[in-house]
């Protein structure tokens, strides 16, 4: 069994989108998903209410360590993207080098863009390039109680 069937590789994804395009509408999402837990799994199963095609691009290794510091990611960029390639409303999954979702977005062009409700559609750099090719930025509720730091911080007192 393959567990690596819903991963796009980079070099893939503009033909890979072009075909998805033609009769789904693409939810996109982005972020580290360093140790998934309840609330990214709520989130992510919102979000791909919002279309038909559910795409993740997720944080590579060396980008985790810039945004969130030396001792992360816990989970490697191959193991993270197996595990949310595989989630029920995942339908595909992209590593990215860059801090910022940018240029996958550009070779995706997702009808709906979608952030957690710690952002605002006003502060992410994505909006613009969205909006520009008339997709939309949608921002889903944050989960009280429920992120990764929280949890790093639960198993560091054990």
């Amino acid at each position: 069994m393959d567990l690596r069937n819903n991963i796009v590789s980079w070099d893939k994804v503009s033909e890979f989108a072009d075909r998805i395009r033609t009769d789904k509408r693409i939810v996109f999402t982005n972020g580290c998903f360093d140790l998934v837990h309840r609330g990214h799994l709520t989130y992510l199963s919102q979000a791909r209410e919002l279309g038909d095609f559910l795409w993740v691009g997720i944080n590579a290794d060396l980008s985790v360590k810039r945004l969130k510091g030396e001792q992360r990611p816990v989970v490697s960029e191959e193991d993270r993207a197996v595990l949310l390639s595989n989630l029920r409303f995942v339908d595909a999954v992209t590593i990215f080098p860059q801090d910022t979702p940018l240029d996958l977005i550009r070779l995706v062009k997702p009808t709906i863009h979608v952030k957690g409700g710690d952002y605002t559609a006003e502060d992410l750099p994505e909006t613009p390039l969205v909006r520009e090719f008339g997709g939309e930025v949608r921002i889903l509720p944050f989960v009280p109680g429920k992120s990764t730091s929280l949890l790093i911080q639960k198993i560091l007192k054990l």
